[in-house]
């Protein structure tokens, strides 16, 4: 239990994820629900100012943590065999478990980095009912093609020496990059990167699936993002081609301070109004 948030668990397939409830916010009952899902080896607390900036806006915010992360089991292991398709399944558990506190009410996903990548899969491959709007929040492909410049020359080995050494190891220990991560995730991941294409997930041609995703879509990149620069954004919008896509870019100077991919959290108060915007524009149930 924490003064901020209210913390819970949803079981699913030997996994326990984690989920912080933070209070209702001021106003009328009711409030649209954001439901974050964090950047790769992020736990959920860190987004803890952002969920405030969001209920000042007056939304009500969920956080999960990943499979794997922070407070969700279990932790990565050689043993676990868990990836895209698992992650994008545990969007819909957790949903399912929230289900009574969301009817009636306006509900989006928003995801970061990996997060969002993760709620985009689920909105393909499950119940696209259940979710209201996909809020993405430097989330893009990390193919590296699409790196400006001479940046993709150093993306393809780096990602692709990640997973050479999961491969070897059984499990990608965190070193430098992403936290400890399952194998399988890491393999997912860098085929994002060395293909531009999502991955077949369970004999799903994904690709196929998120391109008649027609859920509303907020897609915002971040300026100085060292990891998902505007470009790479840009790719995985052209993917949600049946969506209706509205793109923003989260300046620097829209923001009052430094950005980059994981600092954007502590200055998101002008971000949090946008989200607010974005949700008030959803249909109502």
């Amino acid at each position: 239990m924490s003064a901020e948030y209210t913390q819970e668990f949803v079981d699913v397939d030997g996994a326990r994820l984690g989920v912080q409830v933070h209070p209702e916010p001021d106003g009328p009952p009711g409030a649209p629900v954001v439901l974050i899902w964090p950047a790769m080896g992020v736990r959920a607390r860190y987004y803890r100012p952002f969920a405030a900036a969001l209920r000042e806006a007056g939304l009500a915010v969920i956080v999960a943590d990943l499979r794997g992360t922070g407070e969700s089991t279990p932790p990565p292991a050689r043993t676990c065999r868990y990836g895209y398709a698992d992650l994008a399944a545990d969007v819909g558990a957790v949903l399912d478990a929230l289900k009574p506190r969301l009817d009636g009410r306006v509900r989006v996903l928003l995801g970061h980095s990996l997060g969002g990548q993760v709620a985009v899969l689920h909105q393909a491959l499950h119940d696209v009912d259940a979710v209201d709007g996909l809020a993405l929040v430097a989330v893009g492909l990390p193919w590296w093609r699409s790196y400006p410049g001479l940046r993709g020359w150093g993306v393809l080995p780096y990602t692709q020496g990640i997973a050479g050494v999961a491969r070897l190891l059984g499990v990608w220990p965190g070193w430098g990059f992403g936290g400890r991560q399952a194998r399988g995730v890491i393999r997912d991941w860098a085929y994002t990167a060395r293909t531009g294409r999502f991955p077949m997930l369970d004999g799903i041609d994904t690709e196929t699936a998120v391109g008649r995703v027609r859920t509303p879509v907020l897609a915002v990149s971040v300026d100085d993002d060292q990891y998902t620069p505007h470009e790479t954004v840009d790719h995985l919008c052209a993917k949600l081609s049946a969506a209706p896509v509205t793109r923003h870019r989260y300046t620097v100077a829209g923001a009052g301070a430094p950005l980059d991919h994981f600092t954007w959290v502590r200055a998101a108060t002008p971000l949090a109004a946008r989200v607010a915007a974005f949700a008030a524009g959803l249909p109502g149930r």
